[in-house]
């Protein structure tokens, strides 16, 4: 893949069909804080959450989600196997298996917000027993370092895919979705699509991803200044996606613009969904809007992007796992402004004085 990725029909339909939440709610919503029985703006980042929640679900008072749908993305790296994690790659496929059992960190955050989880292997390298693996596009991606994570036929595998996966679950009723994901040595390839993005040093985009140390670390910046340099300053989004992102992050991409056009909202998490909606903000900067940023993660890619994008993230607890965790720790706090807004009595009907008296 040497030149700009083109976008497949069905993604270019998807990015056509892309249009802003329901302003008219927003302001309805806006004109409702000032009438509720506290000062205005006293409920902080709340009421701006709440405003949020009315825009993209096109009514005020908006109501509680009901139908969240945290849907872990997992695919493998070769650039694992150049020893830039602390862990090695097979934990992927184990920790697949353990989301599929209900044992992991995402499945516990989702039973105590009233969510569920779906699991897919869009790249996993080996197959994993009773994983869903219809949209698999590769065993593994290339190492990135020194070609391409996927040749043309498997990006647009990849992009198809999250389109198909964000279509049914719209169409099967989900009304707010939470993009987790599982991979060892993703947070390599997320610094070095953030790096040529926002033309930032891999220095600065490249973390410890899940603990290394500086050893390793000095590994994961040469690795990913090495990918960079092989894209002689390119800024093609879904050029860069393909050749130095991989599976997970193309077919994220995807599954945000996707949700946009199909006018349902997300949390995103981490530094791997984040990187995604970098990537989908490029192709489609008006699907921003119907995103929230669940929280600030330790990495620095994530932050960097967020800071790109102007979100301001839900919560900031250090969290660095992943799988969809730190949007799940945001979700009650969503859940939380849209309640304010829709069952806080106004002034009017509380009997109270306002400001004016």
């Amino acid at each position: 893949m040497t030149g700009p990725a083109e976008l497949p029909a069905e993604l270019a339909d998807v990015v056509a069909r892309i249009a802003p939440p329901d302003q008219a709610a927003r302001n309805a919503a806006l004109e409702r804080q000032t009438r509720l029985t506290k000062p205005t703006g006293a409920l902080g980042r709340l009421e701006d959450l709440s405003v949020w929640a009315s825009g993209v679900q096109g009514q005020c008072p908006p109501h509680l989600f009901q139908r969240v749908r945290v849907v872990v993305i997992a695919a493998d790296h070769g650039i694992a196997q150049s020893g830039v994690s602390a862990y090695p790659a097979e934990v992927t496929a184990q920790m697949v298996g353990n989301f599929l059992a209900g044992g992991a960190a995402v499945n516990v955050l989702a039973r105590q917000g009233g969510a569920t989880v779906r699991v897919i292997d869009v790249g996993v390298s080996v197959d994993v027993d009773g994983a869903e693996s219809g949209f698999k596009v590769c065993h593994g991606s290339r190492p990135i370092d020194t070609e391409d994570a996927l040749d043309a036929d498997q990006l647009t595998a990849a992009l198809r895919a999250g389109v198909a996966i964000v279509d049914g679950e719209v169409d099967n009723g989900a009304d707010l979705l939470i993009l987790g994901d599982m991979g060892i040595g993703s947070t390599t390839p997320c610094a070095a699509v953030t790096a040529a993005l926002l033309d930032l040093s891999p220095d600065v985009t490249t973390g410890r991803g899940t603990g290394v140390d500086d050893e390793t670390l000095a590994r994961k910046r040469a690795a990913v200044a090495a990918a960079v340099a092989r894209m002689d300053g390119s800024t093609d989004p879904l050029h860069l996606v393909g050749a130095i992102g991989g599976a997970d992050l193309a077919t994220m991409a995807a599954m945000l613009l996707t949700a946009a056009a199909r006018r349902t909202p997300v949390v995103l998490d981490g530094v791997v969904s984040c990187t995604a909606a970098l990537v989908a903000a490029r192709v489609a900067p008006a699907a921003l809007d119907w995103w929230v940023a669940g929280h600030r993660s330790s990495e620095p890619a994530q932050r960097a992007v967020l800071d790109a994008l102007g979100l301001a993230p839900v919560v900031d607890l250090e969290l660095r796992l992943g799988e969809g965790t730190g949007a799940l720790v945001a979700l009650p706090i969503l859940q939380m402004a849209i309640a304010t807004l829709a069952e806080m009595a106004t002034f009017d009907e509380a009997g109270v004085s306002d400001r004016d008296g």
